[in-house]
């Protein structure tokens, strides 16, 4: 079983109680010294034996009270999370051509039940049935390991279908917490094989990401096993580190694209006959930078929210460095494309934000603001010259950069960790002995190593999982006379619209 090791509610919130009673309105401060009067008189009316037995726990109730403003910091996280879903669809519309819209989107839409189920049924068990964090009362795990023990735990068991003794609100809320991470993953996918992925086999995706696909990798770092605990098993660092889901979610999810659109081929008319690539624009820019300012919004309950406690104050410094990193990533994206073609291309200042967010994920918690700063820049300048790489080195179609801004991003800020990390918080971590992550800039290269194993595991495991996947999925398919999971060429070129989803995104734009 394995107890989250992280700041939990903080003694200040104990210290400066009175300070929240005299900052009050003063009609509420006299009402409370009101009450306080009355009470005393009761209790001298009663005598001392009463005050004796019914004696205020003050510090209990103020635990009591850190603890479920804890657990409501996780679920308001968890709301926002959810609604990066609907800053996806946009981005992933927008960036994409109108007769496919009504596909795209509903794909974003769908794919939030389709990974919740099986990550309610099968995956959320797999990856934290050995998880407990009492910061927000989840005070003991719901199950233990089921393959491996000690230092080398593969998987977890517990709590299939949140069912059965010891389910609690704050399991089930960190359930909710989880769930929206998952959503993410299994979201990725969706725009490296955009305009040309079959309904039927999307779904089947959806399923296995939330039952399998993610579990693995989260039930490795964030659950508690063999990756987290390479700080005693391998003697790096503090083990892996990843704050928010860097290399957990993005460069999972970013390989999983990869492995897609390898399998799935390019679209029609995206390279020419001597292997160049064409642009396809978008339909809709404007829909595309709205999407992005949204998941910009969501994404200080991605990062921030991960401390799991309104009471350690370092979301302050976690929501802080996000912006940072994604502002300085738009900037410097401008800057960069710019000099590359000789404009400021919209959609690569939105990739460009989008790749500082997800470089600053893991180390958030961890790097000052100048650090932050610097990430963000460079995660900006990788995206631009990874999505010219994948396209013209790598001949593989992705409409919207998701390999690039999830994948290269990804790998990227989880390497941060162990190059930019100052010592200043996560003390403890993954229950070892650390005082706070160190990376390279305090002199600790083993920290550096626990993440490079890390991207490594993420490139190399969960690559192959996830090509494999897709590759036999195809492969069965075209066997069973359904084609692969590709759609028809004539449904291509006519778009998905009507032939997989039966409407038209935009009736009125169609022409007899």
């Amino acid at each position: 079983m394995i107890t989250r090791s992280r700041a939990g509610a903080s003694p200040a919130a104990v210290d400066h109680f009175p300070d929240l009673v005299r900052k009050r309105p003063s009609f509420l401060r006299r009402f409370l010294i009101a009450t306080a009067i009355s009470s005393g008189a009761v209790l001298v009316a009663g005598g001392g034996a009463a005050l004796a037995a019914d004696e205020f726990d003050a510090e209990g109730a103020i635990n009591s009270l850190a603890t479920a403003t804890n657990l409501l910091w996780v679920i308001l996280g968890a709301s926002l999370v959810i609604f990066m879903q609907a800053g996806f669809a946009l981005v992933e519309t927008g960036f994409c051509r109108a007769k496919h819209a009504a596909h795209v989107v509903a794909t974003n839409f769908a794919i939030f039940g389709l990974g919740f189920i099986g990550f309610f049924f099968i995956g959320f068990p797999l990856a934290f049935g050995g998880f407990s964090y009492s910061a927000f009362g989840l005070d003991a795990p719901i199950g233990g390991s089921l393959v491996g023990s000690g230092e080398w735990v593969f998987l977890w068991k517990g709590g299939w279908a949140l069912s059965g003794g010891g389910i609690t609100p704050a399991l089930i809320g960190f359930f909710l917490y989880m769930v929206a991470f998952m959503d993410t993953v299994a979201t990725i996918p969706t725009g490296s094989m955009a305009e040309r992925w079959k309904w039927g086999s999307f779904v089947v995706w959806g399923f296995f990401c939330g039952a399998v696909y993610y579990p693995l990798m989260a039930a490795w770092t964030w659950g508690g096993g063999w990756l987290s605990q390479t700080w005693s098993s391998m003697n790096l660092g503090a083990g892996y580190v990843d704050f928010a889901g860097s290399g957990v979610v993005h460069a999972v999810g970013g390989v999983a694209a990869f492995a897609g659109a390898k399998v799935i081929g390019a679209r029609i008319g995206k390279f020419d006959k001597d292997g160049n690539p064409r642009a396809i624009p978008g339909h809709h820019i404007p829909m595309a930078m709205l999407g992005t300012f949204i998941l910009l919004f969501g994404w200080f309950g991605f990062n921030a929210a991960s401390t799991f406690a309104a009471t350690d104050v370092q979301f302050a410094v976690v929501a802080t460095n996000t912006a940072i990193a994604g502002a300085f990533g738009g900037v410097v994206a401008m800057f960069w494309i710019t000099k590359r073609t000789g404009k400021p291309d919209p959609g690569m200042m939105a990739n460009g934000m989008l790749a500082g967010l997800v470089a600053i994920t893991a180390p958030c918690a961890f790097v000052a603001p100048w650090a932050a700063a610097v990430i963000g820049c460079i995660a900006a300048v990788l995206v631009i010259e990874s999505v010219f790489f994948v396209e013209r080195t790598l001949k593989l179609d992705d409409p919207v950069g998701a390999i690039s801004v999830h994948g290269v991003g990804g790998m990227f800020g989880t390497l941060c960790v162990g190059i930019f990390a100052n010592g200043s918080y996560g003390a403890g971590w993954n229950l070892s002995d650390s005082e706070g992550v160190e990376g390279i800039i305090k002199g600790d290269w083993g920290q550096l190593g626990a993440q490079a194993l890390g991207v490594a595991v993420i490139i190399v495991v969960l690559g192959g999982i996830s090509y494999s996947f897709f590759k036999i999925q195809d492969t069965i398919s075209k066997k069973m006379g359904k084609g692969g999971i590709r759609s028809s060429e004539e449904d291509e070129v006519m778009g998905l619209d009507l032939p997989e989803m039966g409407v038209y995104a935009y009736p009125e734009f169609v022409k007899s």
